[in-house]
């Protein structure tokens, strides 16, 4: 699976580089924010912007990972989110949960950056 991490200050931002984010790649999507979890990052940033469809695997997916970084002190954000991928998100109410940004400069505004 395509998936970067890089820094932005304290902000460790996670970069899906597939258009579809589906059952079968969410193990390498979820190690990638977990590794970062257990090395200390606590403020971590998805972004979505190449993503046009998920499945319901990766909404719960993103709800474990959203409460793993909840229950370390920490947020979890994305950015970027198709129209399609944000419908997904309301439909089964993570927006209520996960903060969903536009675009990178304002999500990582939003950390306090």
């Amino acid at each position: 699976m395509n998936v970067k991490t890089e820094q932005t200050g304290a902000i460790a931002i996670v970069r899906v580089g597939e258009t579809r984010l589906m059952y079968p790649i969410l193990g390498d999507f979820s190690s990638a924010v977990t590794g970062l979890l257990a090395a200390g990052k606590k403020e971590i940033l998805i972004d979505l912007a190449p993503v046009t469809y998920v499945d319901s695997a990766t909404i719960g997916c993103l709800m474990d990972l959203y409460r793993q970084v909840t229950n370390a002190g920490g947020h979890l954000k994305l950015s970027g989110v198709q129209k399609r991928v944000e419908t997904m998100l309301t439909m089964t109410g993570a927006q209520n949960f996960i903060e969903i940004h536009a675009d990178e400069p304002s999500a990582v505004k939003s950390f306090g950056a």
